[in-house]
């Protein structure tokens, strides 16, 4: 059993910046892909960034390329988002997920774990 714990949500000005992280319980952490998922009213989850357990791969979305950066720390259990340069359009409840494995899926469906999600708002 894993669980997710997210902060650093909240409200912040166009064009600011925020720190999200996600602290995971558990010892198969350093053998779990990560995943940040977004979720605005009306709309589809959807991956943000991924990162594979060791760090070596990432994925991201056209959306947010160059302007997030996901990490993850394995000694710590815990895996970050870095969101600068921040846009209304990015305003939405932010998910952390794991899934067993190295492959980082762009699929809400195969991530088993979540964390309970935080929000940011993003004003204009």
């Amino acid at each position: 059993q894993v669980q997710l714990v997210e902060s650093g949500g909240g409200l912040v000005q166009a064009g600011g910046s925020l720190r999200l992280s996600c602290v995971a319980s558990g010892r198969t952490f350093s053998s779990a892909a990560m995943g940040w998922f977004r979720q605005a009213p009306g709309k589809e989850r959807e991956l943000v960034v991924g990162i594979s357990p060791l760090g070596g791969r990432s994925y991201y979305a056209d959306s947010v390329n160059g302007r997030f950066t996901i990490s993850r720390d394995n000694a710590e259990n815990t895996v970050y988002l870095q969101m600068n340069s921040l846009k209304p359009e990015d305003t939405a409840v932010y998910y952390c997920a794991a899934r067993s494995g190295s492959y980082v899926s762009r699929s809400y469906r195969d991530y088993t774990y979540w964390g309970q999600g935080t929000q940011v708002t993003v004003s204009s």
